[in-house]
């Protein structure tokens, strides 16, 4: 396949998307103690969206540093965890299958408190 700028261009082009992702309540240590990150997510599986089932995925291999256990069980995060897509609950919006867009904001809040 040619792009009108003659350049061949791969049937299996990857989607990036442009993220904005913050991690609170303790979660930003299982990053290297940073908060905010600005990430660009590929998409290698030839998929033309993104969903944030996708995005833990990437999250867990990208940017938890340590003891991932402590931010996700199984493919989703762990009980205790708050998430929100646009200051959105993603419960409200499909969890797992929340269907993300260019420069969007995903915040995970943990709630549980040691003592």
């Amino acid at each position: 396949m040619q792009n009108p700028q003659g350049f061949g261009v791969s049937e299996e082009t990857l989607l990036k998307m442009q993220l904005t992702l913050e991690f609170g309540g303790g979660l930003e240590l299982l990053c290297d103690s940073k908060k905010i990150h600005n990430v660009n997510v590929e998409q290698q599986n030839g998929e033309d969206k993104l969903t944030m089932k996708d995005l833990l995925s990437w999250v867990r291999t990208n940017l938890i540093k340590e003891r991932p256990e402590m931010f996700m069980k199984g493919d989703t995060v762990r009980p205790g965890v708050l998430v929100l897509v646009n200051d959105c609950d993603w419960e409200l919006s499909g969890q797992l299958n929340t269907l993300l867009e260019e420069k969007d904001v995903v915040v995970f809040i943990s709630t549980l408190h040691g003592g």
